[in-house]
């Protein structure tokens, strides 16, 4: 009897829907194209730095920076808890593509002028990184 009920309490508490686990095609690659940039460089780590940079400038703490794995970690506490994960890696020969994730609590951002104001900032950022001015 113990065998049965453990698994069927496990399974009860789960509250995903497959609506959100499964989003439809559409959806994601919406999502993923608002989410994602791409700059005309082959510098990784100097991108990287820029990233920090920006999100630092956005008002976010670092939380991790792993370089070579080209991800940035990053929490805004202020309204609310905002978490920011920032990919950074090679797109083909003469690319790089940076990719941001957000979550507001636990709710993926979708909203696209969250994602505008980032990399309007970080594409500003890079701009006067490559024209070295300060």
């Amino acid at each position: 009897m113990k065998r049965i009920v453990l698994p069927l309490l496990l399974v009860a508490g789960c509250n995903y829907s497959h609506k959100e686990l499964l989003k439809a095609p559409e959806e994601q690659a919406a999502l993923r194209t608002m989410q994602t940039r791409l700059y005309d460089t082959t510098d990784e780590q100097k991108t990287l730095r820029q990233v920090i940079a920006t999100l630092q400038d956005l008002g976010f703490v670092i939380d991790d920076a792993n370089a070579p794995l080209g991800i940035v970690s990053a929490t805004k506490y202020s309204g609310g808890v905002t978490r920011v994960q920032v990919a950074v890696k090679r797109h083909g020969e003469k690319q790089i593509s940076v990719r941001a994730s957000a979550l507001a609590g636990t709710k993926t951002v979708t909203d696209p002028a969250a994602y505008q104001e980032f990399f309007a900032s970080l594409s500003k950022g890079m701009f006067l990184s490559a024209h070295e001015i300060e």
